[in-house]
């Protein structure tokens, strides 16, 4: 199962992650992929050394295979697995642009994470 921490504090991260709920019914019914508030289990990730700051910076997951994912690489796995998106985990994805992907990724996470902080969302 891929499970999904993110900070529903987010307005952008919520109205995201919401979207995706909607798009994957079925793969959560039949428990293929989950998705959960940090802010409610705030060290749920802290074995991997992920803080919660960490989490409401950038979407983390971990895998079938318990590794932990960060960022894009999130992205890239929740697309996989939503109907209709796949295409984008291959465009994103792949080994010429995964590293511009994750680029982006992160400077849009860093900005904001930033605003969120500014508005007083924690």
């Amino acid at each position: 199962m891929l499970t999904v921490w993110y900070n529903t504090r987010c307005p952008v991260c919520d109205a995201g992650i919401s979207r995706q709920k909607r798009r994957l019914i079925e793969a959560i019914k039949a428990g293929r992929i989950e998705f959960r508030d940090i802010n409610l289990e705030p060290a749920a990730l802290a074995g991997f050394g992920a803080s919660l700051e960490d989490i409401r910076r950038r979407l983390h997951a971990t895998d079938a295979e318990g590794r932990l994912l960060v960022g894009a690489d999130v992205a890239i796995a929740v697309w996989k697995v939503t109907p209709g998106e796949g295409w984008l985990a291959t465009l994103f994805g792949n080994p010429v642009a995964l590293p511009l992907t994750r680029f982006a990724y992160d400077r849009f996470a860093d900005l904001l994470y930033a605003w969120n902080r500014r508005m007083g969302r924690w």
